[in-house]
């Protein structure tokens, strides 16, 4: 990595007081002043948006133990790709799930040598595990990833709320965030008429199941003081109890994805298992009421829940949605399928980084170095044109599994450079990511632990 002081400036650089011309001076891959345009640079962005590097808060690498399925290398350079400067990824399912200091110090390890951005670590809430919640904060966990129903891997079991009670005052005293996957198991079911019908697997997964969850999380909120988020959001029926609850100042966060907002249930054809998914995704005027959500500001972030599997477990042959895997890959294709979506309904780039740079970077306490440009941040930063067009080819993609819903489909958005910490990220170069450790005695202060370039 060079540690040259160097300048790129640009007609629609989006800063945190909005978009404007702007220069934007690095050092040593730091961001050392934001200042006027007309100044001298060794990079002219011209008309093209330059924004931070984005921020995903719910990515699954799966390695070790399930490496075949995704792994770091994959995972990142696709990020990369898409303007992804950092990630943070779930503690399942990989193999240890990170549950335990060995089991992070596993994950640390198998990220060694292969990071093309920067990745941080969620460990994870499961029974018998509490008092693995402070020791997994003091080597650097990020926060806490809990199920309610199954996770479909047996080494992450779902949790109910007599752990939850043990768990969220443990998390409270660390000031730890508990994201929780929020579906009860008591309200789903079998699908019911054909496994290769798309609404009968919607409807054995239904929203009151989600709204239940996230009625009960809110309910321990309220006794504990833990801070807790709500990951992927699918129901817009939960929406009011959210808008209340942040009424209440009780501290809760939302997030959503992009499948959720770029397809409804009515597009979905019977057998399309490369669209299941948990939550599912639901009908067009749920999808509208996710949008307003994220106008009103009910949903703070949008992140991509990438979850691969091998092809053959999306059961593509049979077209069975029972027996699918549940997970959408999209990690390189996060920014233009929302940015395609939120044009259409009037949202700008300063939306787009408000939902998937500077919030996420918010939930995980990456604020002061991650999302946004701005003087002491990283020098992540992206270089993308909003108007160009490409079709999806699935063989264009990073990710290990090419299966992806969004094939063929026509998306704005390319990404022409991305930059972490200054430097650019080449597929024709190594990899230079970090792994992140969240240093727990300053919330806007992170330690990190080793360049993870090759040796």
């Amino acid at each position: 990595m060079t540690q040259d002081s160097w300048t790129i400036r640009g007609r629609r650089v989006v800063l945190p007081d909005g978009v404007r011309p702007a220069s934007i001076t690095i050092r040593n891959g730091i961001i050392r002043e934001v200042g006027s345009y007309d100044v001298s640079c060794n990079q002219d962005a011209g008309e093209m948006i330059v924004m931070p590097g984005l921020v995903d808060t719910h990515v699954h690498i799966n390695e070790p133990g399930r490496t075949h399925w995704e792994g770091f290398a994959n995972a990142t350079r696709a990020a990369a790709g898409g303007g992804i400067t950092t990630v943070i990824e779930m503690p399942l399912n990989s193999i240890p799930a990170t549950t335990s200091v060995a089991a992070m110090e596993q994950k640390v390890s198998a990220a060694a040598g292969q990071c093309w951005i920067d990745v941080g670590f969620w460990g994870g809430v499961v029974p018998g595990n509490v008092a693995e919640i402070r020791p997994l904060c003091q080597v650097g966990c990020f926060g806490f990833k809990c199920f309610l129903a199954s996770s479909g891997v047996e080494e992450f079991e779902r949790v109910g709320e007599d752990v939850l009670r043990d768990a969220m005052p443990a998390l409270a005293r660390m000031g730890a965030v508990l994201l929780v996957h929020a579906e009860l198991e008591d309200f789903l079911a079998p699908i019911s008429d054909g496994q290769r019908n798309y609404a009968s697997y919607m409807n054995s997964r239904p929203s009151v199941s989600e709204k239940a969850a996230i009625q009960l999380v809110l309910r321990l909120c309220r006794e504990t003081e833990c801070r807790v988020h709500i990951v992927h959001l699918s129901s817009a029926d939960a929406l009011e109890m959210l808008r209340k609850a942040r009424a209440e100042h009780l501290p809760v966060t939302v997030e959503t994805c992009p499948h959720y907002l770029a397809i409804s249930a009515e597009h979905v054809p019977d057998g399309a298992t490369e669209f299941k998914c948990a939550p599912p995704i639901r009908d067009a005027a749920n999808r509208e009421a996710l949008w307003q959500g994220l106008r009103e500001g009910d949903i703070d972030m949008i992140v991509s829940d990438h979850s691969p599997c091998p092809v053959e477990m999306k059961c593509k042959e049979s077209g069975d949605f029972a027996a699918a895997w549940g997970g959408i890959a999209s990690l390189q294709l996060t920014l233009p399928v929302v940015w395609t979506e939120a044009r259409k309904r009037g949202f700008s780039e300063v939306d787009i980084v408000r939902w998937m740079a500077s919030a996420p970077a918010m939930l995980a306490g990456l604020a002061g170095k991650k999302g946004a440009i701005a003087a002491g941040h990283d020098a992540d930063i992206v270089l993308w044109d909003p108007d160009e067009e490409f079709i999806v080819d699935p063989e264009n993609l990073h990710h290990r599994l090419k299966l992806t819903p969004y094939a063929g489909r026509r998306l704005h958005g390319v990404v022409k450079k991305t930059y972490l910490r200054g430097c650019p990220v080449t597929v024709g170069g190594d990899p230079h990511g970090r792994v992140l450790r969240r240093d727990w005695h300053s919330a806007d202060n992170l330690e990190l632990v080793g360049t993870v370039a090759r040796t």
